[in-house]
């Protein structure tokens, strides 16, 4: 990937436990609402990085169904204890990108440690989690924690106009003892959704506003892969 020197960095993907850079045709440009900068940029991937963060989550769905409810429990209180820890780090992220004040920014970071540390699980598998820009950090733990406790492994696509909170999470679980592959990040539009769909997650599940609920959905439905939308 070449960049303009006085360009925004982009984000790159998290993949397999690892920065994870890959080179794409077109990059999206995250703007801060307050001050219309260009804060940093993401790549607009399509079927290869899809395959790619796909067949991580995959290969470590064994390992971790296999690491028992105790472990996974365990390793989601050490991530909520890590976000806790960079409570400041990730409300200013969500600052930037979402146009927040401090305070509601410290209050949507405490809202994922929180569902983090509590909640039932839901069910396996290997699920593509798609996350619009509103309250993008919380939606993603609160629909991502259940997941993960019953044992499913995730690639997660966030919003490319507020993706750099929920990408430094993914990347927190490197430096709390998660095994590699089980959380995966992909930037990109519609183009990273399809390709999660032909790569063959078991389901797709959507944390945001109805209307982009009802395109993800629709992608989900032309792939027939199973959709699901969080409450």
């Amino acid at each position: 990937m070449e960049f303009a020197p006085e360009g925004p960095k982009a984000i790159p993907l998290w993949i397999d436990g690892r920065a994870y850079l890959t080179v794409v045709d077109s990059f999206f440009d995250v703007i801060a609402p307050a001050s219309g900068e260009a804060l940093r940029r993401v790549p607009l991937c399509g079927a290869a990085e899809a395959g790619a963060a796909t067949a991580a989550a995959r290969a470590a769905a064994p390992g971790w169904q296999a690491a028992g409810a105790n472990e996974r429990a365990a390793l989601l209180a050490a991530l909520a204890d890590g976000l806790d820890r960079y409570t400041g780090h990730f409300a200013r992220l969500l600052g930037e990108e979402c146009g927040i004040a401090e305070a509601d920014a410290q209050a949507e970071v405490a809202a994922a440690v929180a569902a983090l540390r509590g909640g039932a699980a839901a069910t396996a598998g290997t699920v593509a989690v798609v996350v619009d820009a509103s309250r993008p950090l919380a939606r993603f733990a609160t629909l991502a924690a259940p997941l993960l406790r019953a044992g499913a492994t995730l690639v997660v696509k966030p919003s490319p106009r507020a993706p750099a909170a929920v990408a430094a999470l993914c990347e927190l679980t490197a430096r709390t003892g998660w095994p590699a592959g089980v959380v995966n990040v992909l930037h990109g539009d519609s183009e990273a959704i399809k390709g999660l769909c032909a790569a063959g997650v078991d389901r797709l599940a959507f944390a945001g506003g109805d209307e982009l609920g009802v395109q993800v959905g629709a992608l989900a439905a032309a792939a027939g892969v199973p959709f699901a939308v969080a409450a």
